[in-house]
């Protein structure tokens, strides 16, 4: 027999346990005999349970699956509420069997096992007590919770394995769960990394969750109008200056050059004054990369794989973007996949094209599509002058078109509802002249001004629509200084360049015999327009005061357009 200091001091030699075998306990549960079935819960639900008596309750309930029907639903939902991503990897490996088992043997449990790993996909809550008072925060401890989020991802995929169906059962939990937008920015980040992640080892849902992540962006996005972000901006900058003056000058003492660097870099950090518009960007830097990571492989574009990811986006961009007034900023990851390579801008382009030109498409989503046409040839660097001209010839031959039905109809006066089609298509037009008119300047300037002439602008503009009266937009502040995602965009963006006093002249020339004194005449004049918009054309245009990220609408090929010339 061992003494009591030798009795406390030797390792147990089996996990102590009370009642018979786990197929024992849930046969007399059957029965009605519970006594052993609510002890079995109450070790289980005993939160300083040590991880060798789970590992031992884990075999057995791997071996007696069979046996768990719906009838101890309860039970099994204590297993699936155990702390078992926070244990030994040991009892994390006999967890992952067990619950590859269950789902096996018993696919009632399959969506409960499902939102157990769902829930995971967010930093863990912790409740800190100071002062008697209960403050709730997240445990984001970085190595632990990648960790985490790992093991969470090898549990769906194990259940994916063993029940081919898990897509379609693990989608609407996947809705369900969604962070609300007013989550922390640390809260939505996670959710949305691991949503992509899943998209990876489960190829189907890729359309599926990139639909669900832009509805939510969306939601941000419409919920932080573009006033607000500068309003907060402007007063965060003027806070900061004040706060400067008052610090400067008080107690002015040499600083060690590591300290000022290490200051310096975090005064001009890059978050947003706008807590949405915050979410926002980050939110959106997390698609961005995602998509690169896609379509790039070790730094070379794989085009196979960016095909088949710029079909997915383009489907979320018909389903969500086009039909949603006042987005300003999420349409920005069709500018970025299109800037891999200039096919996919032309085929963005051309899909633009087909919507804006078919008469069987709701209007708005015709004037939609014109506007997106136009701010992308405007705001892309990304497209050559070349494919801009191929895309004005297009674009200015529907108008003559247009015009030549018109002159023979009755309805041949000004009418945003009756013409909106036409406007929206002479806003592209107006964007990609005013924003390209250095490079289609540049070179031959005769020829340029002969190309510029034989567009026949004056027919445009003084036809009895009176495209100016209307959709003239504001160009002076398109691009705010403050961007969401600004480094991702900025190299591929077009800049607003004014237009020097020769190039007035010069451009005047083409046009002088056309221009009136009408006081909506400036874009003739070679002044930028000051009006706010296009009076009822959706504002969900890249460009329209940013309120749409340069949306990448490709130009067609040029054998495209000649061909319908």
């Amino acid at each position: 027999m061992l003494g009591g200091d030798e009795f406390i001091s030797s390792p147990p030699r089996k996990t102590v346990r009370f009642g018979g075998t786990l197929t024992d306990v849930l046969l007399k549960y059957q029965k009605g005999e519970t006594t052993d079935f609510e002890l079995l819960k109450h070790q289980l639900l005993d939160t300083e349970i040590k991880d060798a008596q789970i590992i031992n309750w884990l075999q057995e309930f791997r071996a007696s699956v069979a046996y768990l029907t719906k009838d101890f639903e309860q039970l099994v939902s204590i297993l699936l509420k155990l702390p078992w991503l926070s244990r030994s990897q040991d009892v994390v490996e006999e967890y992952l069997g067990f619950l590859g088992n269950l789902v096996s043997a018993q696919t009632v449990y399959l969506r409960s096992c499902l939102r157990m790993i769902a829930s995971h996909f967010i930093p863990p809550r912790v409740t800190i007590r100071e002062d008697d008072v209960d403050i709730s925060d997240s445990d984001d401890d970085e190595e632990n919770l990648s960790g985490t989020f790992n093991t969470c991802h090898r549990a769906l995929q194990t259940i994916a394995k063993y029940v081919p169906s898990t897509p379609q059962f693990l989608m609407p939990i996947l809705v369900e769960n969604f962070p609300f937008i007013n989550k922390s920015e640390r809260t939505l980040e996670c959710y949305v990394h691991n949503l992509l992640r899943i998209t990876v080892y489960l190829p189907t849902l890729r359309l599926e969750i990139l639909e669900l992540i832009v509805e939510k962006l969306l939601k941000i996005d419409v919920s932080a109008p573009r006033q607000d972000i500068e309003d907060a901006e402007e007063t965060a900058n003027n806070s900061d200056i004040k706060e400067k003056t008052t610090e400067e000058g008080l107690f002015d003492m040499e600083e060690d050059e590591e300290t000022k660097e290490n200051k310096d870099a975090f005064s001009t950090s890059d978050m947003m004054a706008h807590p949405l518009a915050e979410r926002l960007d980050i939110l959106m830097n997390i698609l961005f990369s995602y998509v690169k990571d896609i379509c790039q492989v070790d730094g070379k574009l794989d085009v196979n794989k960016t095909k088949d990811l710029y079909r997915d986006l383009v489907t979320v961009f018909d389903k969500l973007i086009l039909p949603t007034h006042a987005s300003c900023h999420v349409q920005y990851f069709m500018f970025h996949i299109c800037s891999f390579k200039l096919g996919f801008a032309e085929a963005f382009l051309d899909h633009l094209w087909k919507k804006l030109q078919n008469p069987n498409n709701p209007a708005v989503i015709r004037q939609t599509a014109g506007s997106y046409i136009g701010s992308f040839l405007a705001r892309a660097n990304f497209i050559p002058i070349v494919t801009v001209k191929a895309c004005m010839d297009l674009l200015v031959n529907w108008l003559h078109v247009y015009i030549d039905n018109q002159d023979v109809g009755t309805k041949a006066y000004c009418d945003v509802t009756l013409h909106g089609p036409f406007y929206s298509t002479c806003q592209a037009v107006f964007y990609a002249l005013i924003f390209r008119h250095k490079q289609l300047l540049d070179g031959n300037l005769r020829k340029s001004l002969a190309y510029l002439q034989n567009l026949n602008f004056e027919r445009i503009v003084m036809c009895q629509l009176n495209p100016l009266k209307i959709c003239l937009p504001s160009i002076v502040n398109l691009f705010a200084a403050i961007t969401r995602s600004k480094k991702t965009i900025d190299p591929i963006y077009q800049i607003w360049e004014e237009l020097s006093t020769e190039d007035l002249q010069e451009l005047k020339k083409p046009f002088k015999k056309c221009t009136t004194e009408d006081e909506d005449d400036d874009f003739l004049k070679g002044e930028t327009p000051q009006n706010d918009g296009m009076v009822g054309i959706p504002p969900n245009s890249y460009d329209s005061n940013i309120l749409s990220p340069a949306s990448s609408v490709g130009s067609p090929p040029v054998t495209y357009v000649q061909r319908h010339l």
